[in-house]
């Protein structure tokens, strides 16, 4: 490393990543944890169609604060 970069890495979830890049447009949100959201409690994707996939892992929710949408789920399909 070069003397001037920070040897410290913070750490941060999904959902703490996105909270940062909304707040620099000025959009207010707070990150949940995994599992704690009615949302996250049903399956992603309809098992009917074939192109579907099958494999989803659930990386959290953030709820948006003063905005019509309530709360936003961070999936990955693979």
């Amino acid at each position: 490393m070069h003397d001037t970069e920070s040897d410290t890495f913070v750490y941060q979830t999904w959902p703490e990543k996105f909270v940062d890049m909304l707040s620099e447009i000025g959009v207010e949100s707070e990150a949940k944890e995994i599992a704690t959201v009615d949302v996250e409690q049903g399956d992603y994707y309809s098992r009917y169609f074939s192109q579907t996939p099958r494999m989803v892992t659930n990386k959290g929710c953030l709820e948006v604060k003063n905005s019509n949408i309530d709360v936003i789920q961070i999936i990955q399909k693979g």
